[in-house]
């Protein structure tokens, strides 16, 4: 397989922690607006959705004031303080956050589950290694390069909403500027919704991305292959037949008729035979 540097264009990447962002939020909107959720944008054209029943609220914040660009809660009725709360920053691979919204958009209920622990056994079956200590839990990949975090003891329910505490944290790429990036989930966030993003996580398919948008600190522990181009149809192939056959025959070209000189005598009593 050529080197990162060589290849060019349009690439896959796995894992998908090291990905980078696409910075478009359109593959985590489609399953909501897909589900019926409604759709609002500002002046700024950050947008903001609400499920049917008003229960669950998404912003995706692209002027946002902080570096959370997505911001998603859950409310136990309509218009009622917030339950629970998602967040995803800038550099977040949309696919994580996809799997987060289509779960979400798939139903089930957005109360509290009872087995708090299970997203790490998704981690735990796909080859991480989890150490438990006394206040956290945590879990990495053989690379080291993402890291789930979970905190045993107990937190301030309103510190949790207003983002400064988090039960879980999940954060992948290499240490640095827009290379690393960084979720979080609240104590109170529906288990089988953080489930299905760890199962994400840890899905060795690969992403489609440019390669520029692919972090450059990232590159050397991602596997990164070239998009190959398609298979061409049997059309494709009879189109590209004629086309050669039509540049390489020889077309046949008539000469232009030969120019033939004669040698007239001019006859006597004519201007020449005068002269003489």
């Amino acid at each position: 397989m050529p080197a990162a540097e060589e290849i060019d264009g349009d690439v896959f990447v796995s894992p998908v922690y090291l990905a980078g962002s696409t910075y478009t939020g359109d593959p985590a909107l489609r399953p909501l607006l897909g589900a019926g959720f409604t759709i609002v944008y500002d002046d700024l054209a950050n947008a903001y959705l609400a499920s049917p029943d008003q229960k669950v609220q998404v912003g995706w914040l692209p002027e946002g004031e902080n570096g959370c660009l997505w911001r998603i809660t859950g409310h136990e009725r309509p218009l009622a303080p917030p339950l629970w709360l998602a967040t995803f920053d800038h550099y977040t691979p949309v696919e994580v956050v996809a799997a987060f919204t289509t779960a979400l958009a798939g139903g089930g209920s957005v109360s509290p589950s009872a087995s708090k622990t299970a997203p790490l056994l998704a981690l735990d079956e796909a080859g991480w290694r989890t150490n438990h200590r006394s206040y956290v839990s945590t879990s990495q990949p053989p690379d080291r390069l993402a890291l789930v975090s979970y905190v045993h003891r107990q937190l301030d329910h309103q510190d949790e909403i207003n983002d400064l505490r988090s039960r879980w944290t999940v954060s992948g790429g290499a240490s640095g500027y827009s290379s690393e990036w960084l979720g979080t989930f609240t104590t109170h966030t529906p288990t089988h919704l953080i489930t299905a993003t760890m199962n994400r996580l840890t899905d060795p398919a690969p992403v489609p991305r440019y390669k520029e948008f692919v972090p450059e600190r990232n590159r050397s522990a991602a596997r990164i292959t070239p998009v190959k181009p398609p298979a061409p149809s049997p059309l494709d192939v009879q189109r590209a037949a004629v086309a050669r056959s039509r540049s390489t025959v020889p077309r046949t070209v008539s000469p232009p008729p030969a120019l033939v000189y004669r040698t007239t005598t001019a006859a006597p009593g004519t201007a020449s035979a005068r002269h003489r």
